[in-house]
């Protein structure tokens, strides 16, 4: 039985339903990551005993599914998210967003497909915007496709956010305290791409780079979509 399918106990004496379980424990992973995720003390937060809250969920995996189903909520768009292409599109830079609202997400994504409401609302809207435009192997690797290019690019990019959190150095502090052994290095004329890369390479920020990299595996994909016949 997965967490969706389990009943809701009676919420004596303290008040508690999933949605409190959950908010509580979205809250402590916005702070703290992952790591800082256990049912104890979500229960804590909650002003609850531990073993209140395995009445509604078994482990600490269904937690993070519930968590994980609850942002995925995040990424659909108010209103029609366009057709096709557009609508891979707005569904990976609103992927990211949320990441970067709450960046434990990257842990997250890539595994299992999502088997919650809003797992499989995102995945019907990705599946949906390119029906008729290709047949369904084709429809489905195109998706993968883009949804592997944003959870590569999602994760170096949060990866780089814990570094400077972790460190305490922006990416241009890092930059200059590296900069003496990267020069060091280059001047041996081992790495002339590196070299050029370093000197000549035009420095973008990180959403620019997302999109830009979004565009081009949107073109790639958009060459293998062959209608299928009538």
């Amino acid at each position: 039985m997965t967490v969706w399918d389990r009943p809701e106990p009676p919420t004596r004496p303290v008040p508690l339903d999933r949605e409190r379980i959950v908010a509580a424990a979205v809250a402590l992973a916005d702070e703290g990551g992952l790591e800082a995720v256990s049912l104890r003390k979500v229960a804590a937060r909650l002003d609850a005993g531990p073993m209140r809250l395995y009445g509604f969920i078994s482990t600490k995996q269904q937690l993070f599914d519930l968590m994980l189903d609850e942002v995925y909520a995040e990424f659909l768009p108010e209103g029609p998210p366009g057709d096709g292409l557009e609508a891979l599109r707005t569904l990976a830079h609103r992927t990211r967003q949320a990441a970067l609202r709450h960046p434990w997400l990257a842990d997250l994504l890539g595994g299992r497909p999502a088997l919650g409401p809003n797992g499989l609302a995102v995945g019907e809207a990705a599946l949906a915007s390119l029906d008729g435009l290709a047949d369904i192997d084709t429809v489905m690797r195109a998706v993968e496709t883009v949804n592997a290019y944003s959870t590569g690019a999602i994760r170096r990019e949060i990866a780089n956010l814990r570094a400077e959190r972790e460190t305490g150095l922006s990416q241009q502090d890092w930059q200059r305290a590296s900069g003496a052994h990267l020069t060091k290095m280059l001047a041996t004329g081992r790495f002339p791409a590196l070299t050029k890369a370093v000197h000549d390479g035009a420095d973008v920020d990180a959403e620019a780079s997302f999109a830009t990299g979004l565009d081009w595996v949107l073109d790639a994909v958009a060459a293998r979509l062959t209608p299928p016949p009538a």
